[in-house]
């Protein structure tokens, strides 16, 4: 096992939950946004955006014999942003530019309570990473010590 094999770990998870956050946070900024693309002709509104966190993938037999070795893995990565796909808020605002003929105007899926909730979860979960690079610094540092 490497030496600086959790500093890889670790590293990629805090890669993946800032990735996982800059998402969160452009989900909450376009809450109420009405256009944020046209198709055919028609203003759509901003739709949700979620990424899908995943270990680093690797053949069968490359993980066995990592794991034979007494090897640790190899981190997380981003393997998609997607949109989610649950239908839009309609509300009732006769007075919004983007008012149907009914009074009513598509609002994005986007509810900021459980935003907020997602950036609880991956902010505690980077702090965890961080936590775990500093113990793993430490534990370097003791070891580059013993040899004084």
């Amino acid at each position: 096992m490497r030496l600086t094999s959790s500093f890889d770990i670790s590293s990629s998870a805090l890669t993946a939950q800032r990735l996982r956050m800059d998402v969160i946070s452009s989900n909450i900024a376009n809450a109420d946004t009405t256009r944020a693309r046209l198709e055919s002709g028609k203003w759509v509104p901003y739709s949700r955006k979620v990424a899908t966190i995943a270990p680093k993938q690797q053949p069968f037999s490359q993980m066995l014999n990592t794991a034979m070795q007494g090897m640790s893995g190899e981190g997380v990565k981003v393997t998609q942003i997607t949109e989610d796909r649950e239908p839009f808020k309609r509300v009732y605002n006769p007075a919004h530019p983007d008012a149907d003929t009914n009074g009513y105007v598509e609002m994005p899926n986007v509810d900021v309570l459980k935003e907020m909730v997602d950036m609880l979860s991956a902010t505690r979960s980077y702090e965890a990473n961080v936590t775990a690079l500093n113990a793993s610094k430490a534990m370097v540092v003791k070891a580059l010590e013993i040899g004084k």
